[in-house]
């Protein structure tokens, strides 16, 4: 089964089409990363995926759950990280796991995904100190694990390694791999090419809410004649 289609998706803002008509297949098990500039409608795109924002025209289906009729279906099978997520400050690593997990289960099923979560953010002794003390790069494996830890079937992630120094996304990264190995799919927006050359088994560019490219890194960069998937995004953009 396909984890993910959109057929003909658009999005208005009154007068204003923010994405028109963007069409395209994830696989399951993929790594898709959406790439495009500031404002071309990525994060449009993958809140309409995550039923947080209606679609105007078209249609998405995840895992065969249609986002606008079934979307309480859909939430059941996903995970959203948007790139400004926070956690509560005032709690520990471990207590802010717990509380989410309260969400989703209770008893030996909650303290199972709890250690899944710890067993993923991998902090070691800092899991007990409060959020409010831990590095960009520590509160992000915090989130990861607090999207992940529920056993999404589908997990999307917003510029989930923006602002991080190098050791750090590299780790964050790392984080990624092993989600897509146990399983589940990846949708992940990113303005890092490197990041997305690394990560990604396939890729859609979006320009001013189109969708101009899609493929693989590697059939892209061979399509364009160059070396790295940032140079694929300008001669696509600009010509």
């Amino acid at each position: 089964m396909d984890a993910l289609v959109l057929n003909d998706v658009r999005k208005s803002y009154g007068n204003r089409e923010a994405v028109h008509g963007i069409s395209l297949t994830v696989r399951e098990g993929e790594i898709f990363g959406l790439i495009g500039h500031n404002g071309a409608g990525k994060t449009t795109t993958l809140r309409m995926i995550s039923t947080l924002l209606r679609i105007t025209s078209g249609s998405i289906s995840v895992y065969g759950h249609d986002v606008t009729t079934e979307p309480d279906e859909v939430r059941k099978i996903i995970s959203y990280l948007p790139e400004d997520a926070g956690a509560y400050k005032d709690l520990t690593g471990r207590a802010y796991l717990e509380f989410m997990a309260s969400f989703f289960a209770s008893g030996d099923e909650k303290r199972a995904m709890v250690q899944k979560g710890i067993d993923i953010a991998d902090l070691g002794d800092r899991i007990d100190s409060k959020v409010d003390t831990y590095s960009k790069g520590m509160m992000r494996r915090l989130l990861i694990a607090r999207a992940i830890m529920p056993s999404p079937k589908l997990a999307i992630m917003d510029e989930v390694t923006s602002g991080l120094d190098v050791i750090n996304a590299y780790e964050i990264r790392d984080v990624i791999r092993s989600i897509a190995r146990s399983g589940v799919t990846v949708v992940m927006s990113s303005h890092n090419m490197f990041e997305v050359d690394m990560l990604c088994d396939r890729v859609g560019m979006i320009d001013q809410g189109n969708l101009i490219l899609l493929g693989t890194p590697s059939d892209l960069k061979r399509e364009y004649g160059v070396d790295t998937l940032e140079e694929v995004f300008v001669k696509a953009v600009k010509g």
